[in-house]
């Protein structure tokens, strides 16, 4: 596999993580530059896990993992954005930031790195170094991710009052995409 294939294939990988920062910065969930590093490294380290992950475990979990990431994948992300929601509307006047717990962070970063698991069961079958792989998309994932908080934060700036239902309402979108795409 080459390098260029690995790179896609990454940022294939990173566009539900990207979708995700975006809202996150859309949300002022990560406001500060720590919580942005930490929400950026954390999607780029569960991307870069989760295909080791499921390299190692294909001849086991396969065929019963593969009918099931796209269901997970949406209701974690459900939960998530229905709780963005909640939290958007008993935000007060004086109040305007989601707090980005790490709990939320693994949640999202699991949810978003599913489709890599599954990614992982597929490199199995063909000649590729998963680690040098995964190092790959993890980088990239950083890369996309940390992008995408900072594009989502300039928008908050612009469409203050409201972002934080509208980050919400993305990452509902967004598991209702991977549940079609999966069905």
């Amino acid at each position: 596999m080459s390098i260029y294939l690995i790179i896609l294939t990454a940022l294939a990988l990173s566009m539900d993580a990207f979708a995700v920062s975006i809202s996150c910065g859309i949300s002022n969930a990560a406001k500060k530059e720590k919580d942005q590093l930490i929400l950026a490294i954390t999607f780029g380290l569960f991307q870069g896990i989760m295909p080791i992950i499921g390299f190692y475990l294909a001849s086991i979990f396969k065929s019963s993992i593969e009918n099931f990431t796209g269901y997970i994948a949406f209701v974690i992300l459900i939960i998530i954005g229905i709780h963005m929601l909640i939290e958007a509307v008993k935000i007060s006047d004086n109040c305007d930031l989601i707090v980005l717990t790490p709990k939320k962070i693994i949640l999202l970063a699991f949810a978003t790195s599913i489709d890599a698991f599954a990614t992982g069961i597929s490199l199995s079958m063909v000649n590729v170094s998963i680690l040098y792989a995964s190092m790959i998309i993890g980088i990239v994932t950083f890369v996309v991710s940390y992008v995408g908080i900072k594009f989502g934060c300039k928008i908050n700036k612009f469409f203050r009052k409201g972002s934080e239902i509208f980050g919400g309402l993305i990452i509902i979108a967004i598991g209702i995409k991977i549940l079609i795409d999966s069905l």
